[in-house]
């Protein structure tokens, strides 16, 4: 299995319960208010670890960060490579509606302080065929996919939260896009999930793309082959940590040298359970309660 290297964001989720997303000039009380561990990068080294993975965590915190590392820690993700700095941890505003929807406000905090020597060091921690896992969320992102790939590590980019800066990163570099319908349309300028598809892969030929599209479940093209695998439904509590949950079961089952169609299943599995429950990291599945959820003799859950 090849060694994953997750160069990403650790945040504080301060999750509010809300009847519907405030609106603008709107004064608005929530029914509960609770502090979970979070940030797209924590969340997918959770994911990567409870599915399997030899992972590593590079990032930043701020000294009010350390349940954060002992959360990684307790997952089974190796930390050696988190590093406290002077400025306060990331942490995330996060409003969840009674239907599960979710929206968010960042700040990056500790997460905008990595530098080139942060990354040098961290990158000396994984070799040739190798695998790096960015997100959108920390600094210094462009110099991680140049560096990695003059060292011949396989990179996966989910670029999120989408930002202009994104159009400026070598990103024909990148092995493997995981993105949704939303980052599909700022990187195409296309909106239906098929043209998506065509763009990204005329943009990107050498890449894998692989483009989760809500109720539809999710496309994936590479090498010119599409594959597909539909959406899994559950009761909806929380959808915050699902895409992470997703990426961290997809890249997971590929590094152990699982086919595609066998990852997209298992990545949609895990996303699915993830979404039954309240939080962010805190809500990702173990592989054992994946498959023993997902068993034939099991009805609660459907295949759409």
């Amino acid at each position: 299995m090849a060694k994953i290297l997750n160069i990403g964001s650790i945040n504080i989720d301060h999750v509010y319960s809300v009847p519907h997303f405030v609106k603008a000039g709107e004064t608005l009380a929530s029914n509960t208010m609770q502090l979970f561990p979070g940030g797209k990068g924590l969340n997918q080294s959770v994911a990567l670890a409870l599915a399997g993975a030899d992972v590593s965590h590079a990032g930043m915190i701020g000294n009010d960060g350390f349940q954060m590392v002992e959360l990684l820690k307790s997952k089974g993700v190796d930390t050696t490579l988190i590093k406290e700095t002077e400025t306060i941890t990331g942490h995330a505003i996060i409003q969840v509606t009674p239907d599960g929807q979710n929206c968010i406000l960042l700040y990056p905090g500790a997460n905008n302080k990595l530098d080139e020597e942060f990354i040098d060091i961290a990158l000396n921690s994984v070799g040739k065929g190798d695998i790096l896992v960015l997100q959108n969320e920390v600094s210094c992102i462009p110099y991680a996919m140049t560096k990695a790939y003059e060292r011949g590590i396989d990179i996966v980019f989910n670029p999120s939260p989408m930002s202009p800066a994104v159009f400026d990163y070598p990103l024909h570099f990148v092995k493997w896009f995981v993105i949704n319908e939303i980052e599909g349309q700022a990187l195409t300028q296309k909106s239906e999930p098929q043209d998506i598809l065509n763009e990204m892969a005329k943009k990107y030929h050498e890449s894998t793309i692989v483009l989760t599209v809500g109720e539809d479940g999710v496309l994936c093209r590479d090498k010119g082959e599409t594959y597909t695998h539909g959406k899994y439904t559950v009761p909806i509590v929380d959808t915050t940590a699902a895409g992470d949950t997703f990426t961290g079961y997809f890249i997971s089952s590929i590094a152990a040298g699982s086919a595609i169609g066998e990852a997209l299943k298992l990545a949609s599995m895990a996303a699915a359970l993830s979404v039954s429950k309240q939080g962010a990291a805190v809500s990702i599945p173990t592989i054992k309660e994946v498959r023993n959820a997902f068993h034939p003799n099991n009805e609660q859950i459907t295949n759409k």
